[in-house]
């Protein structure tokens, strides 16, 4: 009777789901977008559309700034503390550190042969009369002396990020050696992290719109015209960039890390995107640290390694760029550099990279490298109007080496997971399934 009954109950067809647009067509259809609309605004004088696409990036840059400080402070000083799980702790934040100046190195060296070969300045029509001074400057004495804040509160209101870095780093050693004393404190600092972290995913997840706001005002403000004064220099930029990213790194990963970089790409790149996109290495540092983590990375050694990277490891907008706007710069201003010039702009470039400090552009870098070169100061001002253009792939360089470092290292400490290296994917690190949030086991110090 019960079986007749049931074989009579009516079938309920379960309501068909929309299909969800990958993360990746959502932004490609922001940049389509936006160069549309850009267009339009300009070869029409669309003034409204130009000024909300205008207010619509400027928005979100503004949502993706207003958790850089905290986010910053607290990723600093959780990701200290965590060395204490892992074992030889300062070897790796050593071979760390080693690996982010060998592939600045590289990198500025291929910028400086770029700038060399094809003569950016040459035939551009700009003079000196074009330039203006920078509205923010950086020297070797404001860098050294601005490490240190005056206060604790100003470094987080004027958002100077490698202030907040020299606090947090404080705080992270002295929890360190107050051991057992400072788990409450350290509770509260990861829980804050990862609030500060949910909070930036619902933020990322606007880059679509944000990306439409970006690109359509870049297109609407400066127009094509613009860019054609600067098209040999804005093609060394992404031609340097380009050779890094898709030359020097898969060839780390094959001969120093020994694994297939196809899979690093596949696994990095959401961070990648979200780089192009938001032009913020700080604000992208959440979803790098997720697809660092599922390439095989320890998590453990991961929350060091990103932040310390989204706020020093710089191969685009603190090595390629600086190179090639020095070489552009003192060929308007017909200024001669010499080999010493040259390697005054591999030091900075290694050694300076801090003062980039993970936010959006390389000013302050880029008047570090030419106070340092005594090259005029008003050059910065030339390039202002083509920088949006240029950060997008310099941030998205610098984020694939915040992602690459770790994975060099860890391979070559033996701690990579390889296994779930090499089943990484490119889906978007915030899906429920997040390939398991893949928790890598290693060894606690005895």
């Amino acid at each position: 009777m019960s079986v007749s009954a049931s074989a009579s109950a009516p079938v309920t067809k379960s309501p068909s789901r929309i299909p969800k647009i990958p993360f990746w067509a959502q932004i490609v259809t922001g940049l389509v977008l936006g160069v549309l609309l850009g267009w339009l605004a300009r070869s029409q004088d669309v003034s409204w559309l130009k000024e909300t696409l205008g207010q619509v990036g400027d928005i979100f840059v503004q949502l993706l700034k207003l958790a850089v400080a905290p986010l910053v402070f607290f990723a600093i000083l959780v990701s200290i503390t965590n060395l204490r799980k892992v074992n030889n702790a300062a070897r790796l934040a050593a071979q760390t550190l080693v690996w982010f100046m060998i592939t600045s190195l590289i990198a500025v060296a291929i910028g400086l042969t770029i700038g060399l070969i094809t003569n950016p300045g040459a035939g551009t029509g700009l003079t000196p009369q074009d330039g203006k001074l920078p509205k923010r400057e950086g020297t070797w004495i404001d860098f050294l002396t601005g490490i240190i804040p005056s206060d604790v509160i100003t470094p987080f209101t004027e958002l100077n990020v490698l202030q907040i870095v020299f606090m947090a780093a404080v705080a992270g050693v002295a929890a360190l050696k107050l051991g057992d004393r400072a788990k409450p404190i350290l509770a509260l600092s990861e829980s804050v992290l990862e609030l500060l972290q949910k909070a930036l995913w619902w933020v990322i997840r606007l880059a679509p719109i944000g990306t439409v706001g970006l690109i359509g005002f870049a297109i609407a403000d400066y127009g094509w015209e613009l860019i054609g004064k600067y098209a040999t220099f804005t093609a060394d930029v992404y031609i340097g960039c380009a050779l890094v990213l898709f030359g020097v790194y898969p060839l780390l990963l094959a001969t120093v890390a020994k694994v297939n970089p196809i899979q690093f790409f596949k696994g990095a790149w959401p961070a990648i995107q979200l780089a192009f996109v938001s032009r913020s290495s700080v604000g992208t540092m959440p979803v790098t640290q997720k697809v660092t983590e599922r390439l095989g990375v320890p998590k453990e050694y991961a929350s060091f390694a990103v932040p310390f990277g989204a706020t020093t490891k710089m191969d685009g907008c603190a090595a390629i760029y600086p190179a090639l706007a020095a070489i552009f710069i003192a060929q308007i201003f017909d200024v001669q550099l010499g080999i010493q010039d040259y390697l005054l702009i591999a030091f900075v470039s290694v050694v300076g990279s801090a003062a980039t400090a993970g936010l959006t552009g390389a000013t302050v870098m880029l008047t570090l490298t030419l106070s340092t070169l005594g090259l005029p100061l008003e050059g910065v001002g030339l390039l202002m109007a083509i920088d949006p253009i240029l950060d997008m792939m310099r941030t998205a360089t610098n984020v694939a080496g915040q992602a690459l470092v770790p994975v060099v290292v860890a391979a070559r400490e033996k701690i990579l997971d390889v296994d779930a290296y090499n089943s990484a994917s490119s889906s978007p690190v915030d899906e429920p399934a997040r390939e398991a949030e893949q928790k890598v086991a290693v060894p606690a110090t005895a």
